[in-house]
């Protein structure tokens, strides 16, 4: 029974009802000796008691999508088939354009929010230079398969989830695919393939998006062998004008992460409560050495770049969960590197997803002008605030508290 399925939040409700139900019925009816009647009635208490936790965590689970199956949750799943060492630029000395077409089958797939806006694809990608054995979900806009489009090639996002996270995340509970329709079909966003491989690759650790010989090349199978699947079966844009990344939390780190590290690669990014420092999350293998924290942190990637890279990067936080990390970014971008730092209030929520989920609509359509070749354009048009629409436009990164002082 799956994780995240259906069947598996009616089992739990079931399970809850009939947890309730057995004490009323059974609970003066027990009979034999006092200590098997303490017992059985304890075992009901703890039965109700399991049933409620599992129910929650259900709930919770399908509405972060904090786990995609049984494996991430009792962390035995492994998608890495071998991690050589692949050297600075994460290629192994492989001339990538050189290497053979990538052949995939999708398939239409299932859970919370995978059928709508048209439906969300999936296949399962095995990484020919990161040695990645893992799912890749895959959303094409509505224009991709009009006539008039026939001959277009689309820009690309890669969305990038939190840890725990899984890839269905960004369409299950942010329902970016959802939001972002009725913007394409006006022409308020640009017609994004949107793709969210798996980043969750080892048992109970992030992998920091890094790579790590002898345990993960994720910065390649990201980098890479995502796109490089995507370029071979879809029309999609070449890199980097045509690509960017974007991701909350932990995958916030790692959308700014790769474009920075890899300005050949992207040309924009968008960071929701992210960080630069890998400690930021306690569970990333980018922790194991101060060498391997200085080489996965955005901050000394970008300051150490002797010619500044022409990305754009769009940073949203609040005071001690991600502002402080864009703020830094942007006291030392030089140009053509754009940094947009932007304040959400507390007001706003906290390190969530009913934080983030508003904000999609704003930080795509920075990102449609971004690639559009007007990197300075600011995010949305000036805009009058009633008090109705206050909150959400502060969520949604619109706006900031008056006389808010931006601390570097």
């Amino acid at each position: 029974m799956s994780l995240t399925g259906t069947p598996f939040l009616l089992t739990s409700i079931a399970l809850v009802a009939v947890a309730l139900v057995l004490p009323l019925f059974l609970w003066s009816r027990i009979r034999g000796p006092v200590i098997l009647r303490h017992a059985a009635r304890m075992v009901m208490l703890l039965f109700a008691q399991a049933t409620a936790i599992t129910l929650v965590f259900v709930l919770v689970n399908n509405s972060n999508n904090l786990y995609d199956n049984w494996s991430d949750l009792l962390g035995t799943g492994n998608h890495v088939t071998q991690a050589a060492d692949l050297g600075p630029d994460g290629t192994g000395g492989m001339q990538i354009s050189t290497l053979p077409k990538v052949h995939q089958t999708f398939k239409q797939a299932d859970g919370p929010g995978m059928h709508a806006a048209g439906g969300v694809r999936v296949t399962q990608l095995k990484g020919r230079v990161s040695g990645v054995d893992a799912e890749v979900y895959v959303w094409l806009p509505p224009q991709y398969h009009e006539p008039a489009y026939r001959n277009r090639k689309f820009p690309v996002v890669e969305l990038l989830p939190g840890y725990p996270g899984s890839a269905k995340a960004w369409f299950g509970s942010l329902k970016v695919h959802e939001q972002l329709l009725p913007l394409m079909r006006s022409g308020q966003v640009a017609p994004f393939i949107l793709v969210s491989p798996r980043t969750n690759l080892i048992a109970k650790v992030d992998t920091g998006c890094a790579n790590i010989p002898g345990a993960v090349n994720a910065d390649t199978w990201l980098s890479v062998d995502v796109p490089k699947m995507v370029t071979d079966n879809f029309r999609a844009q070449a890199a980097p004008d045509g690509w960017a990344t974007a991701g909350y939390s932990a995958g916030a780190h790692c959308a700014t992460k790769l474009t920075v590290a890899h300005p050949d690669r992207y040309r924009a990014a968008i960071s929701l409560s992210g960080y630069n420092d890998p400690i930021g999350q306690r569970h990333s293998l980018a922790t194991r050495s101060l060498r391997l924290r200085r080489e996965n942190n955005p901050y000394f990637l970008l300051k150490g770049r002797r010619t500044p890279p022409r990305i754009s990067l769009y940073l949203s936080g609040q005071y001690g969960d991600g502002y402080q990390a864009a703020a830094a970014l942007e006291a030392i971008a030089k140009r053509p590197t754009v940094v947009r730092a932007v304040l959400i209030p507390r007001s706003a929520g906290g390190h969530n997803m009913a934080l983030w989920r508003p904000q999609i609509p704003t930080v795509f359509t920075w990102l449609t002008r971004q690639l559009s070749g007007r990197p300075g354009a600011a995010a949305t048009p000036p805009q009058r605030l009633s008090d109705g629409s206050r909150r959400a436009a502060l969520a949604s990164g619109t706006s900031s508290p008056a006389g808010v002082v931006r601390k570097r």
